[in-house]
C-alpha cells in the first residue's frame, strides 16, 4: 500500500512499522506489492498463498513455519560477522602445505574480486557474451602452459587435490599400462593423499604411497604422483623415477608450485607427463581453505581426456578471432555416464585473478618475489644452523624442516607466542614455509624463538652476504617464460586497470541483466553479503591453523549448519564438498559407506531418471555404482511403474535413486513421496539434487519429502555468485544414519564428529571446510531473510516462473506443467515451433537475444530445441517483462521470416549477433536495417550493450584447435 500523503499531511508510523520499512527481504526480492498484486491477477490468483497451494502438491508441504532467529537488518549482520571474524586470531603462517601468504594487488581486489561485473558473471556457454572473462582465462591457461612446460591447460579445478584425483584418472584412462596400481609420492601434501585414495577406492584402484626414487614397483603401475618441491620443501630430480613408470607405460604426473617454477626447470622439460596444482599464492587470499583455483596441464596428445574445462580461439562470422570453451563435448550433459569427470564447474574468479596477477608482475616481477621468497628462506636456515639446528632439507625454495629432539611442542608455542605459526610434522620435527608475504622482523623473530633464552643476535645483512643458494643446480631453470605480450603490457596501475574494465565492458553479468538460466538461480548476490569475504581475519587465516586461533569460523560453521539442517529437514550437514558435483559424489559415497557397513556391499545399482543433470550419472560411476535409467513420462514426470519395476528387477543390488526436485522439467512430481518409498522399500537410499532448492525453502524440506542425502547449491540457492563458473559450495545434509560416515580430514581432526568404528568416507577437498571464506554469504543472506523472508522467497521465486511462463506461452509453447497448469521456480519453452514455421533455431534465439542484452536461458537441455527460464526471486517485474519483450518481439520476427516479409537466408535471427564494428561499418548489405539489427525495441537506444564478437564458429574452432593466447597481431590483421 502506497505511504505518498497529500500536501500538508504528516504520515505517523509506529517505530516497528518504520523498522519494517528498511528491512533486507524487501531489497532481496525484486518486485514490489504493487507488482506481486499485477503477477497475481494475470495468473487469477489473490494472493501468494493461494498460488502455491495450488502449484505445490499438499503432501510435500511443511507442517510448520521454519524455526530460525529473528532477522538481522544489513548493519546487525555484518556487526554479528565482525564479532565473528574477530574471534579468529590471524598469526604469520608458516605452515605451507599448498597454502601461502600473498598480497593481492589493490588494482585486482577492487576491479576483480570485489568486483560485480567478474563475480556475478555465469559459466561462459553463450560465448559471445563471455569474450572479457574468456580471454582471461586463457591468460590463465597459457600462464599454466609456460610455466608447467607442457603443452595444454584447463581453465582451472576446485583444489589440489581434486587435481591430483583427476588427473589419477586421467592417467588410468590413457596410460597403456596394464597395471591397476598408482603409486603416490610420501612427500606428497597429506590432504593430496587422502583425497586420492577417496577417489581411488570406489574405482578399484590400489594407491601405494612410498619413495619413488628407492621403493617404486618394477610392474603393476599405471601412474606415479610426484610432489615437485616435496611437502618438505625438499627439491629431488625425479627423472629416474620418471623414467621408470614410462618403462611401464604409464604416466608421470607432478604436483607443482607455480612461484617455484619460475626458478626451477619446469616438469615438462623432466618428463612428466601431467602438472597440477593450486595457483592459490597468485594473488589469491588463502580464505581458510578456499576457494582457490587448481590447474592442469599436460600433453597435446591427451587434450580430448582432460577434465574441466578448456578455452579455445575460433572466429567469429566475420572471420575475426573470437574464444570459446573448446572440446564442449566432454561435458557431462552430454556424456552423462561415460563422462571423464563430474567436474561441470572451475574456479573462475580464482583463476582470473591468478592469471591476471601474473599478468600484472610480468615474468621479471614473477622471478623477483621467488627469489626474495627463496632468499629469506636461505638466510632463516643459515641462521638455524648457527644456533645449533639440524636443517634436515638440502634442497628447498621456500620450506624448511628443522630436527627439534623432543622440543616440537615447546617450540611450536613460542612460536605461537610470537604471532607465527609452524607446522608440526612429529615430536622432533618442524616444518617453515616462507612466502610472498614473510618480512624481516619475521625471519628474526623465528630466530628468537629458537634461539636460548639468552639468544646469539643474527644479522640478516650478514648472513644474506655469507649464504649461498640451496636450489638444485641441475633443476635450475633455464628455458623463458611468459613471453606473450598480455604480460608486459599492464605492470602499471592505470593500464592494469583500463584493461580490466575493456575486459568487463565484453561481457553480460548480473550487474547488467538478469541471466535467467533455468536450474542455476542466478540470483541477488548482496552487497553486505559479499563484503566481509576480504575482511583480513576471514581471508588470511591457513585451513590448517590450530582451532583455538579459528574459534570465529567455528560458530559460523555451527550456526549455518544448524540453520541449513532446519531449512532441509536433515540431522546432520557436511561442508566440506567446495563444489555441487563434489557434493553428488560426498553424498553417494556416504549412501556406498551405509552399504558397506551393513554387509551390504553388493548394492551398486543407482536408479537415474533420464531426465537428470549429467552430473548425476558421472557422480555414480566415479562412486563406484552402475547406472540404471528410469524412464520419464509426457508430462516429464518419473515414470512410476517403471521406477518400481526397475527397483524390483535390482532388488538387493539397489544403492540408491538419485532425483531432482522439483523435477528438471520445473514440476512438482506429485508422486514424488511414492518414489522415494519404493526405493525404500527395496533398501535403497535416496539422493536428493538440491539444484533446485530454491522452490523448496520455506515450503518444502527434502528430508520430509523422502530425501536421505542431498547437496545444496549454497552458489545458487544461498546467494554465493557464480564467479563466472566458479567459486561454489555443494555441502551435504543427511539424515542421522548416514552422519558417521560423512566426510573427515587427515590434518585437521573432528571434522566429522560422528564418525564411527565403521570409518568415514574419507576426504573429499584439500580443505577441511571446502572454500571456508564464501560461507559468510549465505550465513548472511540466512541471517537477513529469516525464515519468512526465506519462505516469500521462495514464493516469488515461482510466482515470477508462473508470470513468465503465462506471458510467453502464447507464442512459445510451455512444454511441462503440473495439474493445475502451472510450473514451479522455472519453465521450458518450445522454440521448435520456429524451427518448424520459419526454419529458426534455438541457436538463433540465443545470439538474437544478444542483441537485446540478454544471455540466454538455458539452452536444449533437458529437451533439445527449448530454453529454460528460471527468473528467480530477485528480478524486478520490469526486467521480467522487458525479457518477455525481447522474446516475443524475435517470435515477430521469426513469424516475418516465415510469411517471407524477412529473407529466410538474411535476417536478424540467423545473422545474430551484430557487433558495433558491423553496424557502424561504410557498407551495409542486409535485407534488413540497420536499425532492426541494433535497436529492435526502443529502449536500447537509451542502454544498449554490443556484443564484441560476431557469432563465434565453433565448428572452426574443432577443427583448428588452439588454447593458448594468440599475438595481438592476429587482432589487429584480422580487423584490416
Amino acid at each position: 500500500m502506497s505511504t505518498r500523503q497529500s500536501p500538508g499531511t504528516s504520515p505517523r508510523f509506529s517505530l516497528n512499522q518504520l523498522e519494517q520499512r528498511d528491512d533486507f527481504v524487501r531489497r532481496h526480492i525484486g518486485p514490489g506489492t504493487p507488482q506481486i498484486a499485477k503477477m497475481l491477477s494475470d495468473l487469477g490468483f489473490d494472493s501468494l498463498e493461494a498460488l502455491i497451494d495450488k502449484a505445490v502438491p499438499s503432501q510435500i508441504r511443511m507442517e510448520r513455519p521454519l524455526h530460525l532467529p529473528p532477522v538481522l537488518s544489513e548493519r546487525e549482520a555484518l556487526h554479528r560477522l565482525r564479532e565473528m571474524a574477530d574471534r579468529n586470531r590471524v598469526l604469520t603462517s608458516m605452515i605451507g602445505m599448498g597454502y601461502y601468504g600473498t598480497v593481492t594487488p589493490g588494482v585486482i581486489q577492487r576491479n576483480i574480486l570485489e568486483n560485480p561485473a567478474w563475480y556475478t558473471a555465469y559459466t561462459p556457454y553463450q560465448a559471445e557474451v563471455s569474450q572479457g572473462r574468456l580471454e582471461a582465462l586463457l591468460n590463465y591457461q597459457q600462464m599454466v602452459i609456460d610455466l608447467t612446460g607442457l603443452e595444454i591447460a584447463n581453465a582451472s579445478l576446485l583444489d589440489e587435490a581434486t587435481a591430483a584425483a583427476e588427473a589419477m584418472t586421467l592417467a588410468r584412462r590413457v596410460a597403456k599400462a596394464k597395471g591397476s596400481a598408482f603409486f603416490v609420492d610420501r612427500d606428497c601434501h597429506p590432504q593430496t593423499v587422502a583425497v586420492v585414495r577417496t577417489r581411488a577406492e570406489p574405482l578399484g584402484i590400489e594407491v601405494i604411497v612410498g619413495d619413488p626414487l628407492s621403493e617404486l614397483p618394477d610392474t603393476g603401475l599405471f601412474g606415479l604422483l610426484l610432489q615437485y618441491p616435496g611437502s618438505s620443501g625438499e627439491i629431488r630430480d625425479y627423472r629416474p623415477a620418471v623414467e621408470a613408470v614410462h618403462a611401464q607405460k604409464g604416466l608421470a604426473i607432478a604436483a607443482t608450485d607455480l612461484l617455484a617454477l619460475t626458478l626451477l626447470t619446469p616438469p615438462g622439460e623432466w618428463g612428466a607427463d601431467v602438472c597440477i596444482g593450486s595457483a592459490q599464492r597468485f594473488g589469491v587470499p588463502m580464505g581458510y581453505g578456499g576457494p582457490h583455483a587448481a590447474f592442469m596441464a599436460t600433453k597435446d596428445a591427451y587434450k580430448r581426456q582432460t577434465p574441466g574445462r578448456i578455452i579455445g580461439v575460433s572466429v567469429d562470422r566475420f572471420g575475426r578471432p573470437a574464444l570459446r570453451m573448446a572440446l564442449q563435448t566432454r561435458e557431462q550433459h552430454i556424456r552423462r555416464e561415460k563422462a571423464t569427470s563430474n567436474i561441470c564447474t572451475a574456479q573462475v574468479l580464482l583463476a582470473v585473478i591468478a592469471g591476471m596477477y601474473a599478468v600484472y608482475h610480468g615474468p621479471d616481477g614473477l622471478t623477483t618475489i621467488a627469489r626474495r621468497v627463496h632468499r629469506f628462506t636461505a638466510i632463516l636456515a643459515e641462521g638455524l644452523r648457527r644456533l645449533g639446528f639440524e636443517v634436515a632439507t638440502e634442497r628447498y625454495f621456500d620450506t624448511l624442516q628443522v630436527k627439534v629432539p623432543n622440543r616440537a611442542q615447546t617450540l611450536l608455542m613460542r612460536a605461537r607466542d610470537a604471532k607465527i605459526n609452524l607446522r608440526e610434522v612429529d615430536a622432533h620435527t618442524l616444518g617453515i614455509s616462507l612466502d610472498e608475504t614473510t618480512r624481516r622482523a619475521e625471519v628474526e623473530a623465528l630466530w628468537r624463538v629458537f634461539a636460548a633464552d639468552a639468544g646469539e643476535r643474527l644479522d640478516i645483512e650478514t648472513l644474506d652476504e655469507a649464504v649461498e643458494e640451496a636450489l638444485p643446480s641441475e633443476l635450475t631453470r633455464s628455458s623463458s617464460f611468459l613471453d606473450h605480450e598480455v604480460f608486459h603490457l599492464y605492470h602499471g596501475e592505470t593500464e592494469m586497470l583500463r584493461y580490466l574494465r575493456r575486459l568487463a565492458e565484453k561481457d553480460i553479468a548480473l550487474d547488467r541483466a538478469m541471466i535467467p538460466l533455468g536450474s542455476c538461480t542466478m540470483k541477488l548476490n548482496a552487497s553486505a553479503e559479499m563484503m566481509p569475504v576480504t575482511w583480513r581475519n576471514f581471508a588470511h587465516l591457513h585451513p590448517f591453523a590450530p582451532l583455538d586461533q579459528t574459534q570465529g569460523y567455528q560458530q559460523l560453521f555451527e550456526e549455518l549448519e544448524a540453520w541449513l539442517c532446519e531449512i532441509t529437514g536433515f540431522d546432520a550437514v557436511s561442508l566440506q564438498p567446495n563444489a555441487g558435483s563434489q557434493g553428488e559424489y560426498a553424498g553417494l559415497l556416504t549412501i556406498r559407506k551405509y552399504h558397506h557397513s551393513r554387509g551390504e556391499a553388493q548394492r551398486d545399482v543407482c536408479l537415474i531418471p533420464t531426465s537428470a543433470h549429467g552430473t548425476n550419472p558421472a557422480s555414480a560411476v566415479m562412486a563406484g555404482m552402475r547406472v540404471v535409467l528410469v524412464e520419464c513420462d509426457d508430462s516429464g514426470n518419473i515414470d512410476v511403474d517403471d521406477l518400481k519395476a526397475k527397483a524390483a528387477e535390482h532388488g538387493e543390488r539397489l544403492a540408491a535413486l538419485m532425483v531432482t526436485y522439483p523435477s528438471t522439467h520445473g514440476v512438482f512430481e506429485a508422486a514424488i513421496k511414492e518414489i522415494c518409498q519404493a526405493v525404500h522399500d527395496r533398501g535403497g537410499q535416496v539422493y536428493m539434487d538440491g539444484a533446485n532448492l530454491n522452490a523448496l525453502v520455506g515450503i518444502a524440506r527434502p528430508a520430509e519429502i523422502g530425501a536421505d542425502v542431498s547437496h545444496m547449491n549454497l552458489h545458487k540457492t544461498f546467494c554465493i555468485p557464480h564467479g563466472g563458473g566458479g567459486p561454489g559450495m555443494g555441502p551435504i545434509g543427511v539424515k542421522s544414519h548416514l552422519a558417521p560416515f560423512l566426510p573427515d580430514h587427515p590434518v585437521i581432526a573432528g571434522v566429522n564428529p560422528a564418525a564411527g568404528e565403521a570409518g568415514t568416507i574419507g576426504t573429499i577437498s584439500a580443505a577441511p571446510w571446502g572454500s571456508s571464506s564464501i560461507l559468510p554469504i549465505s550465513w548472511a543472506y540466512i541471517a537477513m531473510m529469516g525464515g519468512a523472508g526465506l519462505t516469500r522467497a521462495t514464493q516469488l521465486a515461482i510466482l515470477s516462473a508462473n508470470y513468465m511462463a503465462k506471458q510467453l506461452s502464447a507464442a512459445y509453447p510451455v512444454l511441462y506443467s503440473g495439474p493445475d497448469g502451472l510450473v514451479a521456480h522455472e519453465c521450458i519453452i518450445d522454440t521448435r515451433v520456429l524451427k518448424d514455421d520459419a526454419g529458426i533455431t534455438v541457436d538463433d534465439v540465443a545470439k538474437r537475444l544478444i542483441d537485446y542484452g540478454f544471455h540466454a536461458p538455458t539452452m536444449s537441455w533437458p529437451v533439445a530445441g527449448t530454453m529454460m527460464i528460471e527468473p528467480t526471486e530477485s528480478e524486478a517485474m520490469r526486467e521480467l517483462d522487458r525479457f518477455c519483450q525481447a522474446m516475443l518481439a524475435i517470435k515477430a520476427e521469426a513469424d516475418a521470416v516465415a510469411a517471407g516479409k524477412l529473407s529466410a537466408e538474411d535476417n536478424p535471427l540467423i545473422n545474430a549477433p551484430h557487433p558495433l564494428a558491423e553496424v557502424t561499418a561504410a557498407d551495409w548489405d542486409h535485407a534488413y536495417s540497420r536499425a532492426q539489427a541494433a535497436f529492435p525495441v526502443e529502449s536500447l537506444k537509451q542502454d544498449k550493450y554490443w556484443a564484441p564478437v560476431g557469432r563465434v564458429d565453433n565448428a572452426h574452432g574443432d577443427r583448428h584447435l588452439v588454447c593458448t593466447c594468440p599475438p595481438l597481431e592476429a587482432y589487429k590483421e584480422a580487423a584490416e
